[in-house]
């Protein structure tokens, strides 16, 4: 015993060696070296009392970048209402609705209409959760240390989305205009509810785990899962309120009007009133990282398990772009997804790539291309909008533009983000474009079989 311990010692010893000949720690000569680098002259006295006590963004703030953007624009999609997510992850299916709405607003001369979120809501995690459970019984061979099982169990449900789980959620349960199904306090608050559903559905998913190391056939364990659902079901039903089955639709137009519909099942509804062809939405990716001009979809990108992965095409931002110029001339907007965090100013409201100068504050360069921030997870999407407006030069550049938010009207300037077109080529990553203003080049990537991406890929 004693001579393993000896050897085993002297192993430890002999790799510690083998990692200080190829590393360097940091040893009494580098750390003077360090310390010596960082000169306390009167500038960097100054920015350590200013930083130390102040929030270093508000003194990074450049304010001629600021007075420089103005919130005009040459055009702009008329927008009825702001609407507010709350504090939910649920801004791809505001998003998502808000372009659907324009429709409606339009046709039936509305002053304001909103759909019910909460209500697709429901389904989504309805649907999410049936995916778990059935992704679950498709890898239960898998060792439960494999990736893809234990990506499954850390996040077997999530408030979050992108465009195409709305057009398999509609397609399926129709929809509702936001007062016949209107917000619970969980739906704006779903940390909670969503902690809950993820207990319920990992103890769920190593009940079935259990039932294939018990040697229990495929078709024993699918006869369990219809008891499964209801559990789930219940929860969304007290968290969230019920779905209704059919619904009278009364509106005000905009003579003040009181207009009475008939009766509607939500598919009904959707198929109605909204009538919009979401098959003839695109997906497009700006991701530099990936190869331009190719198809991809990313696994368990979805919702409903019938449903395909979300697919995408990825181009350069510069046809994204002139896709997104002519649709908002045509009055058709967009769902845009981007990395909203990096260089916004909230209470402006204003996107610009140099509005933030964290280099002549700390004296440290931030310098990494779009294609290095994305490999590195220094950046990826995190928030969808509804790209409706631009404002173009003298020369008809476009110089900016207008994002509708769905944080509420009192954030950035009434509800709405002004991003210059620096900011867009840096930060945007995807966009949903009607499918009469791409390319025939862009409409031939389609035909393409899609290379299929891991579900932990960046774009997820």
């Amino acid at each position: 015993m004693n001579r393993l311990i000896v050897t085993f010692t002297m192993l430890i010893i002999l790799g510690f060696a083998a990692l200080s000949a190829q590393t360097e720690q940091i040893s009494p000569d580098l750390l003077n070296q360090v310390q010596a680098s960082v000169e306390m002259d009167n500038y960097t006295r100054a920015m350590q009392n200013a930083v130390s006590n102040n929030d270093v963004k508000a003194l990074a703030r450049d304010r001629e970048v600021l007075t420089d953007i103005d919130h005009h624009f040459a055009h702009k999609i008329p927008v009825s209402t702001i609407t507010n997510q709350k504090v939910s992850g649920r801004c791809w299916l505001f998003t998502a609705l808000n372009v659907l709405r324009t429709k409606v607003v339009e046709k039936y001369n509305l002053k304001e209409f909103e759909f019910s979120q909460n209500y697709l809501f429901f389904w989504d995690q309805l649907e999410k959760a049936n995916l778990f459970l059935e992704s679950v019984i498709a890898s239960r061979e898998k060792n439960i240390d494999d990736r893809e099982v234990q990506w499954l169990f850390q996040n077997p449900i999530g408030d979050g989305g992108v465009w195409t789980m709305m057009p398999s959620l509609v397609v399926k349960y129709g929809v509702v205009p936001k007062e016949i199904m209107p917000e619970s306090y969980n739906s704006e608050n779903t940390r909670m509810m969503n902690r809950l559903t993820c207990r319920k559905l990992r103890a769920q998913g190593m009940q079935i785990r259990q039932w294939h190391s018990d040697g229990k056939s495929e078709k024993f364990i699918r006869k369990q899962k219809p008891d499964m659902l209801p559990e789930i079901y219940r929860l969304l039903v007290i968290s969230l309120g019920t779905p209704p089955t059919e619904f009278t639709w009364r509106y005000i137009d905009k003579n003040d009007s009181l207009i009475v519909g008939k009766n509607y099942t939500p598919q009904q509804f959707y198929a109605e009133v909204v009538a919009v062809p979401l098959a003839d939405y695109v997906m497009l990716m700006d991701d530099p990282s990936k190869k331009y001009y190719q198809l991809y979809e990313i696994k368990y990108d979805r919702n409903c398990i019938e449903s395909p992965n979300w697919t995408f095409i990825n181009l350069p931002v510069t046809d994204i772009k002139e896709f997104a110029k002519q649709s908002i001339l045509a009055d058709e907007p967009m769902y845009f997804s981007c990395d909203v965090g990096k260089q916004l100013d909230k209470e402006t409201g204003v996107l610009a790539t140099n509005l933030f100068d964290y280099e002549a504050v700390l004296g440290v360069s931030f310098d990494m291309t779009k294609e290095q921030r994305i490999l590195s997870y220094e950046s990826g999407s995190t928030h969808g909008m509804t790209l409706v407006g631009l404002d173009t030069s003298a020369t008809g550049s476009v110089t900016k533009w207008l994002l509708e938010n769905s944080w509420g009207e009192d954030a950035g300037h009434k509800g709405f983000l002004t991003m210059t077109d620096a900011w867009f080529d840096e930060y945007m990553f995807r966009l949903v474009v009607f499918k009469t203003f791409l390319s025939p080049e862009v409409l031939e990537v389609l035909k393409q079989k899609p290379i299929l991406l891991p579900p932990w890929d960046r774009m997820f």
